[in-house]
């Protein structure tokens, strides 16, 4: 029975037999006894020792750890996580910085021109914002 099983898609593919992505091993995990808690982990060691990308899911919560990264494997990272050496959360333009995450957020909305991360498309799509949590 894999109704319960972690749901992912990889080249377009459910579930699809993965061994490794851009040549780094990974290794799917799946908790035992939990239906919502899976992930997987992305082993960097044959290029950086002992490093490590895991992602993790709970429900509809994305979460991703970089372990023991450095200089050379993260260094030069952009993004939604902010700068590796700073950690100042930097706009687009990589000179801006936005002390307020909803306007980091929609800074960072994927424009359709970008590649998607996720297997299916909801909205709201660039150009309507992204629609924020309600507050507690």
């Amino acid at each position: 029975d894999t109704s319960n099983a972690f749901q992912y898609w990889y080249n377009l593919e459910s579930r699809a037999e993965v061994d490794n992505i851009a040549g780094f091993p990974i290794i799917i995990k799946e908790r035992e006894g939990s239906n919502y808690k899976r992930g997987l982990e992305i082993d960097l060691s044959s290029l950086f020792p002992g490093q490590k990308i895991v992602v993790a899911t709970w429900k509809e919560f994305v979460r991703v750890d970089f372990k023991n990264p450095t200089d050379a494997s993260f260094g030069k990272s952009v993004g939604l996580l902010g700068d590796f050496h700073t950690g100042k959360t930097l706009a687009r333009d990589g000179i801006t910085v936005h002390d307020d995450f909803w306007t980091l957020g929609n800074e960072w909305q994927v424009f359709p021109t970008e590649d998607i991360l996720f297997h299916v498309v909801e909205q709201p799509q660039f150009p309507k914002k992204c629609i924020e949590p309600e507050d507690p």
